[in-house]
Parts: C-alpha cells; sequence; structure tokens
C-alpha cells in the first residue's frame, strides 16, 4: 500500500490540500486519509471519463494528476446521483461501499465550500446517504476463542498469544494492535496505551493473564537488528521489523483454520466483535464500560455489540410461564 507521500505526488493540487486538511487539522488517521484518496480518485476518475469520453475498460488508468478544477465547479447534485449510479451498476451495489461514497463527496464538497471557499455552492449538502442494514457483528463463541488460543504454536508462538489475547480480552482493533509502542504497556498498572482512530489515546486495562503471555513474550521479543520506529515497536515481525496489519490478517488466517474457524468469515476485526460480545454477554460489562474500552465516540456504535443471541431468546422463550400451562385441563 502506498505511502502518503506517494499519494499526494499523484493527486491534483486541490485533492492534496483536502488530505492534508483531513490529516493535519481533522487528526484523520493515515488508513482513513488513504480511504478519502481511493474514493474520490474514483470520482474524479469517473468525472474525466464523462468530459473526455473515455472508454470505461481503460477506467483504472485514468490519470488524475492534472484534473482541472473547473470541472469541480461545474458539479451539480444530478451530477453527484449520476456518479452513485454508476457506483452500484459498475462497482458494487453493497449498502455500506455506496454510503463511504457518499461521505467522502459530503466532506470532500463540504471543505471546499465551507474552508477553502472555492465555489459558490455545495452540490453534495442534499445528497442522500444509502440506507443501511442492520447487521449483527459476527463473533466467536466463547468455546471457539479457547481453542483459538489452544492452536497457536510455532516459532512466533509467544509473540502471537501475546497479539490474540490482546485482540480478544481488549477489542482492539488491528491497527491500535500493531502500533503498540514498549513504553506503553505498564505491566505493573496492568494497562496499555492505544491509539485509536482520530490519533486518540486511550487507556485500555489487561488482565493477569494477558499479563504473563506479554511478559514471557517479551523475555524473547528480538532487541537486536532494530531500526528507528521499529526499536519502539511492542510486537516484532520474523525480519525484524514493526509487524504490519496485513501479517496479522494472514497470521489470523492460519490459525483460525487450524482451529476450525471459516477464515472466510472470520479476520482480526472479528475478534474485536468477540472481545466485545463475550465482555458484554459473559462478563457482565455495562456498555457503557464497553463503550470506553473500545473508544467508541457513540454509544449506539457500541450497541452493536450488545445483541442477543438465540441461545438466550430460547431459553427467554422456555422461562416464559404462559410455556408452563396445561390447556388440556
Amino acid at each position: 500500500m502506498p505511502s502518503l507521500s506517494e499519494i499526494y505526488s499523484n493527486c491534483p493540487i486541490f485533492l492534496k490540500n483536502y488530505l492534508t486538511y483531513m490529516s493535519v487539522i481533522k487528526g484523520k488517521s493515515e488508513n482513513t486519509v488513504k480511504q478519502y484518496y481511493y474514493d474520490l480518485r474514483i470520482f474524479l476518475r469517473y468525472n474525466l471519463m464523462i468530459e473526455k469520453n473515455i472508454s470505461p475498460d481503460k477506467f483504472d488508468s485514468i490519470d488524475i494528476t492534472n484534473f482541472d478544477f473547473d470541472i469541480i465547479k461545474k458539479i451539480t447534485l444530478d451530477d453527484l446521483y449520476a456518479f452513485m449510479a454508476y457506483i452500484n451498476n459498475e462497482h458494487s451495489s453493497n449498502d455500506s461501499f455506496r454510503a463511504r461514497k457518499v461521505a467522502s463527496l459530503r466532506s470532500f464538497f463540504n471543505y471546499l465550500y465551507v474552508k477553502e471557499k472555492s465555489i459558490n455552492e455545495n452540490p453534495a449538502q442534499n445528497l442522500d446517504t444509502p440506507k443501511l442494514k442492520k447487521r449483527l457483528p459476527k463473533y466467536l463463541s466463547l468455546e471457539q476463542s479457547v481453542k483459538l488460543l489452544k492452536v497457536i504454536d510455532g516459532k512466533f508462538k509467544q509473540r502471537d498469544l501475546a497479539m490474540f489475547m490482546l485482540f480478544l480480552t481488549c477489542g482492539l482493533r488491528l491497527s491500535e494492535l500493531v502500533g503498540i509502542d514498549i513504553k506503553n504497556v505498564d505491566l505493573n498498572k496492568k494497562t496499555v496505551k492505544v491509539v485509536g482512530k482520530g490519533n486518540k489515546e486511550r487507556i485500555v486495562f489487561i488482565n493477569d493473564l494477558c499479563v504473563e503471555t506479554i511478559k514471557k513474550y517479551l523475555e524473547i521479543r528480538p532487541a537486536d537488528g532494530l531500526c528507528g520506529d521499529d526499536r519502539n515497536a511492542l510486537f516484532i515481525s520474523s525480519k525484524n521489523r514493526r509487524i504490519t496489519g496485513r501479517s496479522v490478517e494472514i497470521l489470523a488466517k492460519k490459525y483460525f483454520e487450524l482451529a476450525g474457524i471459516d477464515s472466510s468469515v472470520y479476520t482480526p476485526h472479528k475478534l474485536r466483535h468477540t472481545a466485545a460480545t463475550i465482555m458484554y454477554r459473559d462478563g457482565n460489562v455495562d456498555v457503557r464500560t464497553l463503550q470506553k474500552i473500545l473508544g467508541h465516540e457513540s454509544l449506539s456504535t457500541t450497541q452493536i455489540y450488545t445483541h442477543v443471541s438465540d441461545d438466550f431468546m430460547e431459553n427467554a422463550a422456555k422461562k416464559n410461564p404462559l410455556a408452563k400451562i396445561n390447556l388440556d385441563e
């Protein structure tokens, strides 16, 4: 994946200014800024395809570096809906995918209109967001979680155990896990400082078993051959670098398969769902505390993890007093 500096070099100046604003002023994470770029690159390519009558099969190779800002000034709400129809028909009809494109467009045009004042009106102001279907998050059962931890083995067993314990007991995001520095781990206080979305820091408490797995890993963590920021990283790869999110995804896939868990369905982010669900359902953690642990700004975001499992609903049905009535008497 390209760095932000590489992305900026391929941006027209107005897009670079917007991305810089979102990164420096709004404090958005690098991953979020990159996602804005990819969404808006599709939008700019679409406009060039229409403007210059470029063949759709050359869409992915359209260069936006010298995009004419006068085209942006002419954009109307109808043009945005036409773009969304194109997204729906040619890219994805997935509600979340399209909703993200709408969010990027609204943010971008709001910046141009309110902050930069380079357009006379905001065409995205009344752009509707696709209605999202509510889906219950996928998560592992308590038994599956234990099985996953028990299959972890090999040369990097201690490191991987520590990582997956943090996933399953703290509900960390993948970016938060790989971004942990040694200095942010206090085993005496049993805390870890993590950097979440928008570069916001929070303190996460860890349990005794998690402390033990981290201690054992630190005993064998490589100390030689590390350079720059990699020296500060808690989790080190086989190449003596800070472990990457992609490497953790590959490890997760391997361990899911060893544990008999469908790796096409479950990802490291599903372990965040799992941790939240286990804390709420089996650990009786209240939703407000869960919100702080997960680092959510909105309580409504946390509430998707507080779903009631089918077995709970089945038990509730069995316990209904009316279920015990004998209608033949």
